[in-house]
């Protein structure tokens, strides 16, 4: 299962665990960022209201910039020649997990986290005929 979410004018198809680099995003490393409302959501067919309220949730682990990217204007028999650099700012995010109505997708490391009684399923209880 995956969404699609837009930020800094891109779309992006994430997964619970994708690590994406995103055009920068305020705030620190080790902030919370969401994701409302997502382009697409696979599994499920979700329109209208039930899509507008699933939520991509994600962490910011990077704010850095990309390599240096080289810039050449020439024209010929003119001596004409140009060199200039760029370097893009990028913010890395690590996708947490997807929710919604009905969706509860998180990373393994996320699930983790939860206590063990939380995770454990509930015994069964006998049921007498």
């Amino acid at each position: 299962m995956y969404a699609v979410i837009a930020t800094g004018g891109k779309q992006y198809r994430v997964t619970p665990g994708d690590v994406i680099d995103v055009e920068t995003l305020p705030g620190e490393a080790g902030a919370q960022v969401e994701f409302v409302p997502v382009a697409l959501f696979t599994d499920q067919l979700l329109t209208g209201p039930a899509l507008a309220e699933v939520k991509v949730k994600a962490t910011i682990t990077l704010q850095d910039r990309a390599k240096k990217i080289l810039v050449f204007k020439f024209k010929r028999k003119k001596q004409y020649k140009r060199t200039i650099g760029h370097r893009q700012n990028f913010t890395r995010l690590k996708v947490d997990g997807i929710t919604g109505p009905g969706i509860e997708l998180q990373t393994q490391e996320a699930v983790q986290e939860i206590p063990q009684e939380a995770q454990q399923p509930a015994e069964p209880v006998a049921v007498e005929a």
